[in-house]
């Protein structure tokens, strides 16, 4: 999701507000933001787990572990410092580890900055599980698991919790611990920004930091983001749904820098914060330690996963491979030299969805592939709708940060599915801060005349800022004002909520894949309850989106 666009006056200053300054307090001594990215403890040398366990990426034999031990007071994230530790884990079928299934032992160490994983295989399908972690006497807390179905087996049910855009200053991760709470999900999916580079109070907080994160300036060196990822891990709510279900997710711009690209970053000053591509492999190894997310293609996060013969995930990759934004009005959008998936990930999901025999064909997309017009919006709507896109605040048509801005990837991907009837296909989408419920239409200038392709549900953020934030005026307020107007001008939206905080659920049958969207009654109370919100589906074989009036 993009931020706050840097005005021309702000570019022109000398020195600029990222500037040697700022890189050389980024190096310097670590002991205040490395103490802060961790809870109070006792002064003690046992290894402790302060940063909770999780699991991930299910299979039907198998499934990731993950935690961080902390083996002395001293060895906090990102400080280098601390022992080679032995961890032990064991799987078992109860939480009393009566009947345990597996068991094995890593060694934490400072190269991984003593988080550690367990590839754990020859586990039985579709089945709950739980787990642990021991170091030096001290055991982790348990947390429970579950593997993916069998690849044949007929499922007649999945469901998943879904969340994106998590910016820790803005306010509590409510949203997580509702998920949660409700003791249904099979996995849960982060579709990108789990955490956010900023420095203290640079980021949307309607002008108020609710708590303040680690380190206090924006994050470029190794030891920035690994203190970082250390402290959203302390989040007792992220903690608590990490230790239900298994986390399946993908990366967006924030786990580097705001609008990121192959090349750079919109957020990354050349030289005055050191290379991107040093920046980036950073980002990259903290992502890959921090996250009980498997590396794949060339250490990146597309990959696919499969849920029995009821759907399959795509996970997509839009960062490492992307040509560079470019300005809206130029016409470069449309060159196909220009892409936003790269051509081996592109020819990837094309195939994988060609050759797909399950009944849903789900695609985890970290930025919205439906297209979208503002350019009929009012003026005092366009301006803080364009800052929070990114777009020019005169008012443009798209974004280009966005599939808006690689039209060609667009046609290539929406042929495709057209071409060679490919049925059920479902992009699950986060970024925008918003939430939408699309078709995805092969011509959005002829819609409703044109055939739609796909479907879209795209969730809203957990806390970080949306329009009523910007325009610091109630919640509700904008929705009212602005949903009718993008809704003429973008036939294809069925739904769209621009103010509100929270998450979805969605629930798949062979019949119909159903999203219901749950929102958040203040995300600066670390007690916010949830509600019900709306729920839309798509009936197999519509390749529509329609409203529905209970949720599951």
């Amino acid at each position: 999701m993009t931020s706050r666009q840097r005005s021309a006056e702000s570019n022109s200053l000398s020195p600029r507000r990222r500037t040697v300054v700022k890189a050389a307090a980024a190096t310097a001594v670590l002991a205040a933001p490395l103490a802060a990215a961790l809870p109070a403890r006792a002064a003690d040398e046992a290894p402790a787990f302060l940063h909770g366990v999780a699991s991930g990426d299910p299979l039907p034999d198998g499934i990731l572990l993950w935690t961080r031990v902390t083996p002395t007071t001293k060895a906090v994230p990102g400080s280098g410092l601390g022992p080679d530790t032995e961890v032990g884990w064991v799987v078992a079928r109860d939480k009393a580890f009566t009947t345990v299934v597996a068991k094995g032992s890593v060694t934490a160490t400072t190269a991984s900055d003593h988080t550690v994983k367990a590839d754990v295989r020859g586990l039985t399908p579709a089945t709950d599980y739980w787990f642990r972690f021991s170091a030096g006497g001290t055991e982790s807390p348990a947390a429970r698991t579950r593997t993916a179905p069998a690849s044949d087996a007929a499922v007649a049910n999945l469901r998943f919790g879904v969340v994106s855009c998590a910016n820790w200053e803005a306010g509590y991760f409510s949203s997580y611990r509702h998920l949660a709470a409700r003791g249904d999900l099979d996995a849960w999916l982060h579709l990108g920004d789990y955490i956010y580079e900023y420095g203290s109070g640079e980021y949307g907080t309607r002008d108020t930091v609710v708590r303040q994160h680690a380190p206090a300036h924006e994050i470029l060196t190794l030891a920035d983001y690994r203190i970082r990822h250390g402290k959203y891990k302390t989040d007792p709510d992220l903690q608590a749904l990490h230790a239900v279900a298994p986390v399946v997710a993908i990366w967006d711009d924030h786990e580097f820098a705001n609008d990121a690209w192959s090349g750079g970053a919109e957020n990354h000053t050349e030289g005055a914060e050191g290379s991107w591509s040093a920046r980036q492999a950073a980002a990259k190894q903290a992502y890959f330690e921090w996250m009980p997310v498997r590396p794949a293609i060339a250490g990146t996060t597309y990959r696919r996963l499969r849920f029995g013969k009821l759907a399959d995930l795509s996970l997509l990759d839009l960062r490492s491979f992307r040509s560079q934004q470019v300005a809206v009005g130029n016409g470069s959008v449309d060159d196909p030299d220009r892409t936003i998936t790269g051509r081996a990930q592109l020819d990837w999901l094309k195939a994988g969805l060609k050759s797909s025999d399950t009944t849903w064909r789900l695609v985890g997309n970290s930025v919205m592939i439906s297209p979208f017009a503002i350019g009929s919006l009012s003026a005092d709507l366009l301006r803080p709708l364009a800052e929070l896109l990114g777009l020019p605040k005169d008012g443009l048509a798209l974004n280009t940060d966005q599939w808006d801005g690689y039209t060609d990837d667009r046609r290539e991907l929406l042929a495709h599915l057209r071409s060679n009837a490919i049925r059920n296909t479902v992009f699950l989408t986060g970024d925008i801060h918003m939430a939408w419920a699309n078709d995805v239409p092969v011509d959005a200038g002829t819609y409703p005349l044109s055939a739609s392709a796909a479907t879209e549900f795209v969730v809203t953020s957990v806390t970080s800022d949306n329009l009523d934030d910007l325009l610091k005026v109630p919640e509700g307020t904008v929705t009212a004002l602005a949903a009718p107007v993008i809704q003429v001008a973008n036939r294809h939206v069925h739904w769209v909520d621009t103010d509100r905080h929270g998450y979805g659920v969605l629930d798949i049958t062979a019949d119909r894949a159903q999203m219901d969207y749950y929102v958040l009654s203040d995300k600066t109370k670390a007690n916010a309850t949830s509600s019900w919100a709306r729920s839309y589906r798509t009936r197999t074989g519509t390749q529509k989106v329609e409203r529905t009036y209970t949720p599951v």
